[in-house]
């Protein structure tokens, strides 16, 4: 029953927010009630603490099943934006907007699992990509490593960039041609060209 609940929980809260979904309504969703939650999770920072805890690693399993397939390191951004994108129900900026306003201690923990994670992906790609001639050799990686987080949790701000003005779908991939151009020689730009198309036809 505990898996149940937690994995109700996250999928409504990443829908709904952090804050926005209350106990009752996952006792109500679920058919059950309030206190066999709490026989659970003593409460419902208890939950979303566990609830985060439980997405993480469920992108961080995923995102290293996708890397141990060896990609072209340049596809295999698209391929984990996709994934994501599936996971995280092409999310919006509330859901995490939520979790650093009222779950700040949870929220800054999920945020340093996140970079960690993602700096050690991103050693592991640029280096395969310089010597495979996709990118630069010139690159400094722990420079690019930290611009791109930095860039990647600028798109999940909504006063940057507001919902009525840019999808997060659309977002991403603006974001990544935007990245990838400053790394790639002139063989990793006919390939990030051809990826970014191949990922806009499957849109429309």
């Amino acid at each position: 029953m505990k898996e149940q609940i937690l994995n109700k929980a996250t999928e409504m809260f990443l829908t709904l927010g952090y804050k926005s979904v209350t106990m009752d309504e996952i006792a109500t969703e679920m058919g059950i009630s309030k206190k066999t939650i709490y026989q659970h999770f003593a409460n419902k920072n208890d939950l979303v603490e566990a609830s985060a805890m439980l997405l993480f690693q469920r992108i961080s399993d995923g995102i290293d099943l996708i890397r141990a397939e060896e990609h072209n390191p340049i596809v295999e951004f698209f391929i984990i934006r996709n994934f994501l994108s599936h996971i995280l129900k092409d999310e919006t900026s509330s859901p995490l907007h939520q979790l650093q306003k009222f779950f700040p201690v949870i929220f800054k923990t999920l945020r340093d699992y996140q970079f960690d994670k993602m700096h050690d992906c991103m050693y592991e790609n640029i280096e395969r990509g310089i010597a495979s001639g996709f990118y630069r050799p010139d690159i400094n990686i722990d420079f690019v490593s930290r611009i791109y987080f930095s860039g990647v949790v600028a798109t999940k701000d909504a006063q940057i960039f507001p919902e009525n003005l840019y999808k997060m779908d659309n977002l991403t991939l603006q974001f990544l041609d935007y990245h990838l151009r400053s790394l790639v020689t002139t063989s990793g730009l006919a390939v990030l060209t051809k990826t970014i198309a191949e990922n806009l036809s499957k849109k429309n």
